[in-house]
């Protein structure tokens, strides 16, 4: 038996994975007989190789394969010319003992995969598309209940607002929700006291007011950051970051480099908010960001030696950056 699993919702493909390795037999049986393998560096000899070995004192076999998919993929069809070899896969695993298990793992695939389309007719095809709207505020309330908890509808939407479809975090902060809020609902003032991911939103929200030069807002949000926490190290290793981020997107945007390739490019998250990178660092020459990364580095100088307070040096670092004009493109 053939399954394709595939999509971007990563975290409902694992768990349906590991819904069928239940039903495989034993668990300390089944991880014996099971390999996996890198679809990018795989030959078809060596797939067919380990799909036609028989069980060892198990009822299965599984072969895993993530990735082989994406080799045919058209984006990458060019580094991958061997798909007349590759498309006797399906008729080489028909003949593998009856108890073996091929899956293959991987992201969104398109429908003119020509691997996908040869396989798709004989395999169990599951698709994980990300959950919205709806169905993500359905898989909140459904993961909160398997926890034994239960949640509020704001409490909810916010956590639906800030993990939006990264489920991994969204089920790592649940399960610390029902901890914190045993025996009761689960409120927003949890959520807010709780969720780490509430916490580094409130740090990104303070570098855009900072970027931006909206004072009073980044002051507020910096005291609420170290409040809540955050070391001054860490803010200024944050706000270094999308320095640097600001320096890379100034440098593509003059060569004529599209948003698109910029994303890849700085291998940063489908989710990254792009245009606002572009259009806070348009807002800046490179001198001038510059300029900044040395009063970065001047304000973590005078913390670690103690010339002044972590406070006060945030303080001053905020107040320079954010009525500092602008300067002149160079």
């Amino acid at each position: 038996m053939i399954y394709i699993l595939v999509g971007a919702d990563d975290f409902s493909l694992r768990e349906k994975l590991t819904e069928f390795k239940r039903g495989w037999g034993e668990e300390e049986e089944l991880a014996l007989n099971t390999t996996v393998f890198d679809g990018r560096h795989l030959t078809l000899s060596q797939l067919l190789n380990a799909c036609n070995t028989p069980p060892f004192l198990a009822t299965h076999r599984l072969v895993v394969v993530e990735g082989i998919l994406g080799r045919f993929e058209e984006k990458t069809m060019g580094r991958s010319p061997d798909f007349e070899e590759w498309k006797k896969l399906g008729e080489g695993v028909l003949g593998m003992p009856p108890n073996n298990v091929l899956a293959l793992i991987d992201g969104e695939v398109a429908k003119n995969n020509p691997l996908y389309k040869s396989l798709a007719p004989i395999s169990q095809v599951w698709q994980f598309a990300p959950l919205k709207g709806q169905k993500l505020h359905q898989w909140i309330s459904s993961r909160v209940a398997k926890c034994g908890g239960n949640v509020s509808p704001q409490a909810m939407w916010l956590l639906a607002d800030l993990g939006g479809e990264n489920l991994w975090m969204l089920a790592s902060e649940i399960d610390k929700l029902c901890l914190y809020a045993y025996g009761r609902r689960i409120e927003v003032e949890d959520v807010r006291q709780v969720s780490s991911y509430v916490r580094e939103a409130s740090v990104f929200a303070m570098i855009d007011a900072i970027v931006e030069r909206r004072v009073s807002v980044a002051m507020r949000l910096m005291h609420q950051a170290l409040t809540e926490g955050m070391t001054p190290a860490y803010l200024l290793v944050m706000l270094t970051r999308q320095l640097r981020l600001m320096v890379q997107a100034l440098e593509m945007s003059a060569q004529g480099i599209s948003l698109a390739q910029r994303r890849e490019q700085l291998g940063v998250s489908p989710k990254f908010p792009i245009e606002k990178l572009a259009e806070q660092s348009a807002g800046y020459s490179i001198p001038r960001l510059v300029g900044v990364y040395e009063k970065l580095l001047e304000t973590d100088t005078a913390i670690k030696t103690g010339k002044w307070k972590d406070e006060l040096a945030l303080d001053l670092l905020v107040a320079e950056l954010c009525c500092q004009v602008h300067l002149k493109k160079a």
